[in-house]
């Protein structure tokens, strides 16, 4: 069999081939991990930052508000 590159991804347990290929028992594979693209670190900054922001934006203090406190009621939002 000639070499064939194959794409996979690690699901937590086993590696996985994102496309159905016919693999015969015992076959010989050489395994390349890919680092983490710029946008998947990107990513993590942002949702940090975010994370961080809404912390200090809604701490254990923040007061409960009622309803009445709304100017004007949203009619399409549904509470049910």
């Amino acid at each position: 069999m000639k070499a064939t590159t194959l794409t996979a991804h690690f699901d937590g347990e086993r590696i996985q081939l994102d496309e159905p290929f016919a693999l015969r028992p015992h076959a010989r594979l050489l395994v390349t991990v890919l680092p983490g693209t710029a946008a998947e670190s990107e990513r993590e900054i942002w949702g940090d930052l975010a994370s961080h922001g809404l912390a200090g934006a809604y701490g254990p203090d923040e007061p409960e508000y009622s309803l009445d406190l709304l100017k004007e009621k949203n009619p399409e939002y549904d509470r049910g």
